[in-house]
This record gives structure tokens, sequence and C-alpha cells, in this order.
């Protein structure tokens, strides 16, 4: 039998614990494929209800004990958080059923650049050259990418997961600045702020105009359509977050996050190649200046 010595044996851990990560990265790239083929404008609410519904009573039972264990101050603190996660939800699916499933994955990257500018203008920072650089091109290629085959003003849904890109931005920074969540369990602070996302679905779904019920449209799903929704509820959602909370005790964080931030590119993929969309020659080119912008833009934020 052969013994690998241990330079050997570290990368190869390395790597195992990278797949289940990429793994990730590749279905978050795929959901926006997946949202958009099982939802409609008149059944987004309902998705999200049954979406997240299905998956809180797991995570509930796994982090039973330290769900208990939160304390009042934690929870007020994780459930404002989940009022903010479910509008970037709302915003992101109402978008995608107005957009294509590739400019929604490439806008929403730009969550990577509008996250570090945020930081910089709450402490005074200027941002580096070498980031503002990367903003500017990412910000050029989202241009490119909502035009099409001409220069029009971008679709409503390319407004849409834009403001979903801010939303992404503006939890991030609660996340770093609310204190009561410092030192909360990971997985109960998802918990909460999942109910606290689910309950203001629900609440919208009981008014009336905004759509069909979720009975209603888990009535008309067939075959494809519980898939997909079984695919956003088990593997964007369950499988992710567990992956998440693995990988980060086997691999660094930053590891984790260069892999993660490859989700645009795999949702380019998964429009381009399985949703037969075709964003034209402008599109590509913006796709690439998204690409490259977010991948400098990580870079020079690490850069000291």
């Amino acid at each position: 039998m052969t013994v690998l010595s241990p330079a050997v044996e570290a990368p190869r851990r390395a790597w195992l614990a990278d797949l289940p990560v990429l793994a990730v990265a590749v279905v978050w790239g795929g959901s926006y494929l997946a949202a958009k083929g099982i939802t409609t404008t008149h059944t987004v609410i309902a998705v999200l209800v049954l979406r997240f519904a299905l998956v809180l009573p797991v995570l509930a039972v796994a982090g039973w004990v330290r769900l208990r264990a939160l304390r009042p101050a934690q929870l007020r603190g994780a459930a404002g958080l989940g009022l903010v996660l479910g509008v970037i939800f709302l915003l992101e699916t109402y978008g995608v059923v107005h957009t294509s499933a590739t400019n929604a994955g490439l806008i929403i990257s730009l969550t990577m650049i509008f996250t570090p500018l945020a930081e910089a203008a709450v402490r005074k920072q200027a941002p580096s050259p070498g980031f503002l650089g990367a903003a500017a091109v990412s910000v050029a290629g989202v241009v490119a990418l909502t035009q099409g085959a001409g220069f029009t003003a971008p679709s409503p849904g390319d407004v849409l997961i834009l403001g979903a890109a801010l939303a992404r931005t503006l939890h991030v920074l609660l996340m770093a600045r609310t204190e009561a969540v410092q030192d909360a369990d990971a997985l109960s602070l998802t918990t909460v702020q999942l109910g606290a996302a689910v309950l203001v679905f629900a609440l919208l779904a009981a008014v009336p105009g905004t759509g069909d019920s979720p009975w209603a449209a888990a009535a008309g799903f067939g075959a494809a359509q519980w898939a997909g929704l079984a695919f956003l509820s088990v593997f964007c959602t369950l499988f992710a977050f567990f992956v998440q909370m693995w990988a980060v005790r086997r691999t660094s964080p930053s590891r984790v996050s260069l892999l993660l931030g490859t989700e645009p590119l795999w949702a380019a993929v998964a429009g381009i190649a399985v949703g037969g969309e075709e964003p034209g020659l402008l599109g590509y080119a913006g796709a690439l200046l998204v690409l490259v912008g977010t991948a400098w833009g990580r870079r020079a934020v690490r850069t000291p």
C-alpha cells in the first residue's frame, strides 16, 4: 500500500474540501435558471413560501438545542436581518422572471464590488486604485451585458436584480455591525432569518392581488416544477448551508469565498448552455468584463 507524504496529503485534503464548496457555487449558479423555470409573475411569493417552508423544519430540528439558547436580543437581531433577507429574495425572484438567468447571475455578482465600496464609505476610507479600476470594469460589463444587440434601457428585471445586489450589500453590512448576532450560532441565526423571511412571504401571500396562494401554485405544479423546487430547497438552501459550515472548519474562509465567487460564471454557463439564452456579442463581452472585474475586485480587496 502506498503511503502519501504529509506534503502530498495536505493539498489532497484541501481539494477534497474544495469540491463540495465548488458544487455549492455550481448549484447557486443554476438557481437563477431553476427559479425562472418554475416561477411566473403571479407565483413569485407562493414559490418563495414553498421553497423555504420546506427546509425550515429541517434546520429547526438540526439546531433545536442551540436555537432555544438564543437570547431575546439575538432573536430580534436575527429577525431584523431576516426582513432584509426577505426583500433580497423578493427582488431576486421578481427580477429573474423579467430578465435572463445569465443577466441575473452576473448582475447579482456586483455585490462583491458594492460591499467593499460601502464598507469604505462607512469607514471613511478611500478604496485602492486597483479596486476602483475593478469596479469600473464590472459596471461597464453590466452596462454591456444588459444591452443585448444594441444600447437600450435595462429591462425591469435587470433593475430589480441590481436592487437585490444593493440589498445583499446592506445585509452584509448589517450582519457585520449588529452586535446582538456577533456571537450567535450560525445555524440558529440562519434559521431565524429564514423564518422571518417566510413569515413576510406568508403575510404577503394572504394579501389579495399578490398572486396565487402557495396551495394553488403547488396544485398546478407538474413533475418539472416540483423537481425545480426540490433543487432550490434541497441543494441551493440545505446542501449549500451545511457544506459551508463543514468547509470553513476544514479550509480557510478566504478559500471558501474564492470558490463561491465563481457563482456568476456558473450562472452564465447554465443560462447559455442549458437555458439556451443568447446574450449576443455585446452581452458576451459584458459577461467577460463582469467576471474579470469581480475577480480583480476580490484580489484587490485581499491585497494590503
